[in-house]
This record gives structure tokens, C-alpha cells and sequence, in this order.
């Protein structure tokens, strides 16, 4: 019966990849790729649909979706007030075209360590950029890669304090804040970007023989904005629903550098407060009564920290620019509905990888995983890029391998010394590793958007969002288990 279990799990997993691949919604995939995992184990179907999937996706929904909420809400409001457009256009003014490809890389790190969603980044970054490369003569294809790179790389996974959802799942986990282990969390950061510049400045210099930018235009925002197919892939990516960029009216009156990242500082200021001294300052200990769920201020302040840095935000964009942005209502609107679909994709993978865990046939795969040799990060270091990669979601995959295994870790992470923080770390890192393959919805988004092609782009999107990654990642775990968390 466990053989069949293991055949039924690798069957509910391929259907769901491939379907998902072709455009088929997550949200009838994931509770239909569950029920054939519990089919073939000779579980209850209904029982796990209602007490397993639906229980396990909820507690997702009521643990994450405000993060969810804000994020998508902040991007949309720094969006039509022009902000992310004005930063983007300071970056790259003050580096010149000399240093096309670093202004882009740049002028991405810098919206989204702020906490502006990531594909009201691809969308406004990428038509700056492509006239950028083209007034350098740098090909197309080097642009998908200078933009994840910005985006998709440091900012979301290794950064201290960035407010991405990815750094937020381990902290309910592990006890932990947005700004476990800053110290590796930074040398992570800087081998990413270092590492991705090089690359890219490799290979903008080959290109200098007469490649040039390319012919053709890509399609425009608004058509890719409304692609359904292109919708369903993206929205188990990251936390944005594409249709909502199009909606709400973009300011047209200037605004000035200043104004426009006063609502970054504040994401990361406030964030840093919240963690550092103002939650450990509080008397929490009423988090221990059964009305609030008998929880502590360790599980939940991480959250608290990056939903109250971004509503800080939120109120710091609607001030600064009240008069500016011309129907704040739809834009709001906008915001708030393009966080729902993607919550409930993600949600609905994490059932999805409930009932797989919850059927016999897992425990063969969870002896496995931890019985790789290296010890628990490097064990930790695989399940979640395994499961980031097959889900495409790094997430959806993050969040799948902490429900299984996130209290085992921590029992033999305590066996040996090591802080929870590391574990965040390498947990965050190894999520944002391989679920930059082929099949991941904000890699087909930010090919479509940039109008390039997997053969034309994806060979440098693998060396600096892949490679470069796992490089920062070998050296967190290297340098974590030889002086520990720092």
C-alpha cells in the first residue's frame, strides 16, 4: 500500500505541474491532484478534502493573506502615484548608460526591498529598461535577467528585513523576525548581486561584436495585463494579480525623488522598529490565553512587524499624494483585488501538500529528506528546493516544506546549538533558488513582458537567478555551521 501511496502522490504532483504549466487553474488542480494522493493511499477523499485541505489552506488564508493584501494594495498605490517610475528613472539617470544593466538591476532591488509587489515591478520596469538597452545597443535578451536579478534574487530572499512574503512564511516556524541572521542574510545578498553583475557585464561585453538589442516590440501591457493563460501561471508565482495593473488611472503630474521613496524608507524603518523595540518592549503575555489562540508574541510578531510597516507605507503614499492621484478609489480597489487570487493559489498548493503529508506513503518521503547526511540545514537546504521547483512557487513550496518537517528541524537544530534564525535563512534562500525553472509563472510573465523567448533569455535567468542563489546559499550554510547565526 505505501508503493501505491508514493505512485499516487507522483501522479497528483505530475498533474498538477503539467496542467498548471499549460494554463489550468491552481485552485481546481491542487484539491483534484490531493483527492488522487489520497486515493490511491485508501484514504477518506471527503474527510481529507474538508479536514485536511480546506483546514490546511485556511490556516494559510488567516496566517498570511494580509501580507498578501498590503503588499498587493502598497505596489498598486506606488504604481499609479509614478513612484516606482520615478525611482526607476533616478537610478538610472545617476548611473548613465555606461551602467545600463546595473542601473536596471538597481532600480529593481530598491522598489521591491521596499515591498512593491513584483509584477507592478516587471510592468514598469521592463518597458524602461527596454529603452535603456536599446540606447546602449545591449541585446534584448540580457533584459529578463537584469530585472530578476533586481527583483527575484537578494531582495526576496536573503536581504535583511525585506518584507517579501517568502521571508515572512518561516517566522510563525521558526520564532524568528524579517531580520534573522542580517549578517549572513547580507553576504548572501552581496554574492547574488556581485555574482549576477559579473555575469551580466560578461556577457553584455560578448554582445559588443555586433549582437546589438534586437529586432521587434514587445507586446504591449495592457494585452499581456488580460492573457488568461498567462494569469493562471502567474498567480501561483508571486503576489500580484496581473489584470489589476490596467486598472485605476496612473498620476500625471511629476513628482520629485524624495516623495517617491519616502514610502520605501518607511517599509523598512518601521519594520526594523517593530522588530527590534517596539514588540519586545510590549507586554504580550495575553497572547497565551485560549481566546487568542494560546500563541506567543515569537510566532506572530514577524508578521505583525511587516503588516504594520506596509500599512505605515500605505498611508505614507495616500498622503504624500492624495491631490496627485486621480481616482484613489480605483486604485485602492485595484490594489485589494489583486491580492485575492493569488492568496488562494498559493492556499490551495499548501492543501495540496497537507494531504500529501498527512497520507502513510509520506513517511517514506520525510525519512528520506532527513535522513540526507550534512545535517538539518542541508537537509532543509533540499526539501525546499525540491518543492519550490516542482510547485513553482516558492511560497507554495516554502510553506509545504515547513508544515511537514518545520518542528523536526527545529528539535535537531536544538540537539545541536544552532538558532532557529539560520534556519529562516536558509530556508527563504533555498525556496528562491530553483523555482526560477521553465515552468514558473513570473518567469513566462517576465519573458512575455520583456517580449523574449526561454531559448533567446532563459540561459542568464538561470546563472543569476538560480546559480547565483545557490552560490549564496552554499555559503550561508557553510558559514552558519562553522560560527552560527549572525
Amino acid at each position: 500500500m505505501i508503493a501505491l501511496g508514493l505512485i499516487g502522490i507522483l501522479i497528483g504532483l505530475g498533474l498538477l505541474i503539467w496542467l498548471s504549466y499549460r494554463g489550468w487553474s491552481v485552485l481546481i488542480l491542487a484539491p483534484l491532484a490531493a483527492m488522487i494522493a489520497a486515493l490511491f493511499s485508501g484514504e477518506p477523499l471527503l474527510a481529507h478534502l474538508t479536514q485536511t485541505f480546506m483546514a490546511s489552506a485556511a490556516g494559510f488564508v488567516a496566517q498570511f493573506f494580509p501580507l498578501f493584501l498590503l503588499g498587493a494594495l502598497f505596489g498598486k498605490l506606488m504604481e499609479d502615484s509614478g513612484s516606482v517610475a520615478v525611482i526607476g528613472r533616478y537610478v538610472t539617470e545617476r548611473l548613465g548608460t555606461r551602467r545600463t544593466v546595473l542601473a536596471v538591476v538597481l532600480a529593481g532591488a530598491f522598489v521591491t526591498y521596499g515591498g512593491v509587489s513584483l509584477f507592478v515591478a516587471f510592468f514598469v520596469l521592463a518597458p524602461m529598461a527596454q529603452e535603456l538597452f536599446r540606447s546602449a545597443g545591449i541585446p534584448r535578451r540580457l533584459m529578463p535577467a537584469a530585472i530578476v536579478l533586481g527583483t527575484s534574487t537578494f531582495t526576496m530572499s536573503a536581504l535583511p528585513g525585506t518584507p517579501s512574503i517568502q521571508n515572512a512564511i518561516p517566522m510563525p516556524f521558526f520564532g524568528t523576525t524579517p531580520f534573522a541572521a542580517p549578517g549572513l542574510g547580507v553576504i548572501a545578498s552581496l554574492i547574488m548581486l556581485g555574482f549576477g553583475v559579473w555575469w551580466l557585464g560578461r556577457e553584455e561585453t560578448r554582445a559588443h561584436g555586433g549582437e546589438g538589442f534586437g529586432d521587434g516590440e514587445p507586446p504591449s501591457g495592457e494585452r499581456l495585463a488580460t492573457d488568461l493563460q498567462l494569469r493562471e501561471r502567474a498567480t501561483t508565482a508571486r503576489e500580484f494579480d496581473p489584470p489589476e495593473i490596467t486598472r485605476g488611472k496612473p498620476s500625471e503630474a511629476s513628482l520629485s525623488i524624495l516623495p517617491a521613496a519616502l514610502p520605501i524608507v518607511v517599509v523598512v524603518s518601521v519594520n526594523l522598529l517593530m522588530s527590534t523595540l517596539v514588540l519586545p518592549w510590549l507586554d504580550t503575555s495575553f497572547l497565551a490565553e485560549a481566546r487568542w489562540g494560546e500563541t506567543s508574541v515569537a510566532a506572530v510578531g514577524g508578521v505583525w512587524s511587516v503588516v504594520t510597516a506596509l500599512a505605515c507605507a500605505i498611508l505614507a503614499v495616500l498622503v504624500i499624494n492624495y491631490r496627485r492621484l486621480p481616482t484613489i478609489r480605483e486604485s485602492i480597489d485595484a490594489g485589494a483585488n489583486a491580492s485575492v487570487l493569488p492568496a488562494m493559489s498559493v492556499a490551495s498548493l499548501v492543501g495540496f501538500g497537507a494531504v500529501v503529508a498527512a497520507v502513510p506513503a509520506f513517511g517514506v518521503v520525510r525519512d528520506a529528506v532527513l535522513g540526507i547526511e550534512g545535517g538539518p540545514l542541508v537537509s532543509l537546504a533540499i526539501a525546499t528546493n525540491v518543492l519550490a521547483a516542482l510547485t513553482g512557487s516558492a511560497s507554495g513550496g516554502l510553506t509545504i516544506a515547513l508544515d511537514a518537517l518545520a518542528r523536526t528541524y527545529l528539535e535537531r537544530a536544538a540537539d545541536i546549538g544552532m538558532s532557529p534564525a539560520l534556519l529562516h535563512r536558509v530556508a527563504v534562500i533555498g525556496a528562491g533558488t530553483l523555482d526560477s525553472l521553465p515552468h514558473n509563472g513570473a518567469v513566462i510573465t517576465l519573458l512575455a513582458v520583456c517580449g523574449s523567448t526561454h531559448r533567446e533569455a532563459y540561459r542568464d535567468i538561470v546563472i543569476v537567478g538560480i546559480v547565483g542563489p545557490i552560490i549564496g546559499l552554499v555559503a550561508v550554510m557553510v558559514l552558519g555551521s562553522v560560527f552560527g547565526s549572525f
